[in-house]
This record gives C-alpha cells, sequence and structure tokens, in this order.
C-alpha cells in the first residue's frame, strides 16, 4: 500500500518588493476613500497590507503623495420650507483683507469666502502653489 505525499512548493527566490508609481498609490487611496467602501477590502483587493494603505492615505493628506486626479464634486439635499418655517443662519461677516496683499486700485481676479468668513482676494497673476499654501494654512487655524 502506498500513501500518496502531499506536493511540495520549492521556491528558488523570495518575491521582490514591488514599486507603486505615484499614480498608482493614488487611485488605491482614493478607492479606499470612496462612500461605503471598506479600506481592508481594498487593500486586500490590491495585494498590499492595511498599514501600506493607511501610511499612503496619511502622505496624501500631508501632502507628500498627490492626488493627482481632480475630486468629483457633491451636493447637499436642498429642500425648501414653506413661508414661516425655520430660520436663516446670518453669515459671519468677513474680515477685512491687509492692503499688503492686494494693492490699492489692483483688481481682483478672485475673491474667496472662507467659513468662517475671512476673505482672500487675489490677483489674475497668483501662483497657485502659493495660493495653496496660503488657503491650507487658513483653514487650519
Amino acid at each position: 500500500m502506498s500513501v500518496r505525499e502531499k506536493p511540495v512548493e520549492v521556491i528558488t527566490r523570495g518575491e521582490r518588493r514591488r514599486s507603486w508609481t505615484g499614480a498608482q498609490k493614488r487611485d488605491i487611496v482614493m478607492e479606499s476613500l470612496e462612500p461605503g467602501g471598506s479600506p481592508i477590502a481594498v487593500a486586500r483587493r490590491h495585494g498590499i497590507g492595511t498599514g501600506l494603505l493607511y501610511t499612503w492615505r496619511r502622505q496624501m493628506v500631508e501632502g507628500q503623495l498627490k492626488a493627482l486626479r481632480a475630486v468629483a464634486p457633491s451636493f447637499v439635499p436642498v429642500a425648501t420650507l414653506p413661508d414661516g418655517e425655520g430660520t436663516v443662519a446670518e453669515p459671519p461677516m468677513p474680515q477685512a483683507v491687509s492692503s499688503a496683499v492686494l494693492p490699492a486700485g489692483a483688481p481682483a481676479a478672485l475673491e474667496i469666502v472662507l467659513p468662517d468668513g475671512t476673505t482672500v482676494r487675489v490677483g489674475a497673476a497668483v501662483d497657485e502653489a502659493v495660493l495653496r499654501r496660503v488657503l491650507s494654512a487658513l483653514g487650519r487655524r
């Protein structure tokens, strides 16, 4: 009587570390951020550890991993109320912007009013990277 042995798998060399492009990382992170999605399921689907996925997510938040694809806009449902029902909140008063930011008499090409009421006015020749840093700094206040 012969006993059947289990097959033996011979591994000749270890698997090399995969290198992910920035676009691949971005796509995986964006997939993990979709509403109703599970980061664990996304990590398993792509064959990566959850720790690596969360590292990439942190890097994206900190600006080390660029989200090259524009995030699709999302909308909030709006309902109308019959006259006399509900209240309307007064928007906060905008704060004045220093004249050092925009010289007197210079036409503002863009005016941004932040949720806290702060107004940022920039000219047409503003550097996009600088504007992003300014808005990011104002958003952390």
